[in-house]
């Protein structure tokens, strides 16, 4: 697959980006353009969900490359998404409980890339992203993944709650990091599981927090107070599949 960072410039090639398919993160404006092929852009953006951003001349112009962007610009994935129900029907073609890792708002490329590396060596189903806030499949994710995407889908939705409940329905139980939950050897983290990941700041959001069925903290004897995403991610991860191992789950 293309992992070149697909910057799209230009009227005619972002317009036609969107009528054949291609998969778009984002899509740049210049903020108060009003004419008829820029609208007809939005238009198309609108059509895919995909968030439309409005920003200043000279932000556009540091963002192009040819400086011919005509007042669009449109952010291509590396990769293209799957459906939440692709995840699903992975681990039912396996034979296995379900096993997804859904993240909160992680905005650092290398962090989401060294998680998804990490969901595929750990034998999750897929990766679930929000839309909103959050990083999408740029050309240094899939660098980072270290070719986990060729295997390991993700999902981009438009709310990350509306989606653990849409899990649940399926069987699955949500747990979540948080440095005040039980310690993680104490948690039954065996059977169709989620586990939430939140954003390199703050967390998991509150909202989020409170869809899940448990909370899970991760030891640590160090004086800060805190681990990167990824390895935090890496870290419970790998105690479902302890348990998994150990329980025959």
């Amino acid at each position: 697959m293309n992992v070149e960072n697909l910057l799209i410039e230009g009227r005619n090639a972002v317009l036609e980006a969107f009528r054949s398919g291609k998969t778009i993160d984002r899509l740049y404006v210049l903020d108060g353009c009003k004419d008829g092929p820029v609208q007809s852009i939005i238009r198309e953006a609108r059509k895919q969900d995909t968030i439309i951003t409005f920003v200043a001349k000279d932000r556009l112009d540091q963002m192009s490359r040819t400086r011919g962007h005509q007042g669009v610009v449109a952010q291509g994935a590396a990769y293209g998404y799957v459906q939440v129900e692709d995840i699903l029907e992975k681990a039912r073609e396996k034979g296995e409980p379900p096993f997804v890792i859904l993240l909160d708002g992680i905005e650092d490329p290398h962090n989401l890339g060294a998680i998804i590396r990490t969901a595929n060596l750990a034998g999750a189903h897929g990766v679930v992203i929000p839309k909103r806030r959050a990083v999408g499949l740029t050309a240094t994710v899939a660098k980072t993944s270290a070719g986990a995407l060729n295997y390991t889908g993700v999902a981009k939705v438009t709310n990350l709650s509306a989606t653990i409940e849409q899990l649940k329905k399926e069987g699955l139980w949500f747990v979540c990091a948080d440095m005040g939950g039980e310690l993680m050897y104490r948690l039954d983290l065996k059977g169709p599981i989620g586990l939430v990941i939140g954003n390199e700041g703050d967390g998991v959001s509150k909202l989020v927090r409170e869809k899940c069925d448990m909370t899970a903290s991760i030891p640590m004897k160090g004086e800060i107070d805190s681990l990167n995403a990824s390895v935090a991610a890496g870290v419970l991860a790998y105690e479902i599949v302890r348990q998994r191992l150990l329980g025959g789950g």
